[in-house]
C-alpha cells in the first residue's frame, strides 16, 4: 500500500476518533465550521477556550507532523486569488449547509443522519463539478 494511502487512513481514523471523543465528552457534534462560527459571531463566548484549543490543534498538529516527517508535498495552486476565492466559497457553503465535512461527513454519516448523508453527497458532488469546470474546462487551477 502506498505511503499516501496509509497516512490518509491513519489521519481519517484520528479525525473519527476525535469526533467520537468530542461527542462523548461534550454531547455535541464536532463540526469545525460551527466551532469557528461560534467564535466569529460570538455565540460561543462561554466556551471560547475549548473552541480555540480545538482549532489550534487542527492547525498545529499537522504542522508538527509535516515538520517531523521532513515536509509535505501538496497539489495546491500557486494562484493566490483562486486560494482566497476557494476559502471564501467553502466558508459560505458551510454556513449555508449548517455544517462542513467534519460535522456532516464524519459525524453525520457515522450517526446515519439523513441530513449529514444528503449534505455530504451534495458537497462532494459540487466539489467534483467545480474541479472539472475550473481545472479541465477553464484551466484556472
Amino acid at each position: 500500500m502506498q505511503h499516501d494511502w496509509i497516512m490518509g487512513l491513519v489521519g481519517g481514523g484520528i479525525i473519527g476518533l476525535a469526533g467520537a471523543l468530542f461527542l462523548l465528552v461534550n454531547g455535541r457534534i464536532m463540526g469545525a465550521s460551527g466551532i469557528i462560527g461560534g467564535l466569529v459571531d460570538g455565540s460561543g463566548r462561554n466556551d471560547w477556550v475549548e473552541r480555540a484549543a480545538l482549532l489550534a490543534g487542527l492547525v498545529i498538529v499537522p504542522a508538527i507532523a509535516a515538520f517531523a516527517m521532513g515536509g509535505s508535498e501538496t497539489n495546491l495552486t500557486g494562484n493566490v486569488a483562486v486560494i482566497i476565492a476557494a476559502g471564501l466559497l467553502v466558508g459560505i457553503g458551510t454556513r449555508l449547509a449548517n455544517g462542513c465535512t467534519s460535522g456532516h461527513g464524519v459525524c453525520g454519516i457515522s450517526r446515519l443522519s439523513l441530513r449529514g448523508i444528503v449534505s455530504t453527497a451534495f458537497y462532494i458532488g459540487a466539489g467534483g463539478l467545480t474541479m472539472v469546470l475550473f481545472k479541465h474546462v477553464l484551466g484556472v487551477i
